[in-house]
């Protein structure tokens, strides 16, 4: 089992930065797909990004490709989500997770979860 913990959210005008974390206690990161999802007021949680075990391989989704980076640090047992290009749009609660399974961006597939954290755009 692994427990997640989410950090480094908060407020960003439009165009700036955040970078993410998500570190794991329990297992090592390298024995799961890891992957940041979203969830704004009133809508589903969407997938953002995953990133294979040992970070060899990710997957974005559409709206954040080119800006969104995701990877991982195995030594801290970390992954992390760099976000540029801020909109808006971006504004949403942040939550990592992680799977057993292959790379997907189906939320039902991810078994645990941190607890999240919240990115506001202002524009």
């Amino acid at each position: 089992q692994v427990q997640l913990v989410e950090s480094g959210g908060g407020l960003v005008q439009a165009g700036g930065s955040l970078r993410l974390s998500c570190a794991a206690s329990g297992r090592t990161f390298s024995n799961y797909v890891v992957g940041w999802f979203r969830q704004a007021p009133g809508k589903e949680r969407e997938f953002v990004a995953a990133v294979s075990r040992g970070g060899g391989y990710a997957d974005y989704s559409d709206s954040v490709r080119g800006r969104f980076t995701i990877s991982t640090d195995n030594a801290k047992n970390t992954v992390y989500l760099q976000m540029n290009s801020l909109k808006p749009e971006d504004t949403a609660v942040y939550y990592c997770a992680a799977t057993e399974s292959a790379i997907a961006t189906l939320r039902s597939l991810y078994r645990y979860w941190g607890q999240g954290t919240q990115v506001t755009v202002s524009s």
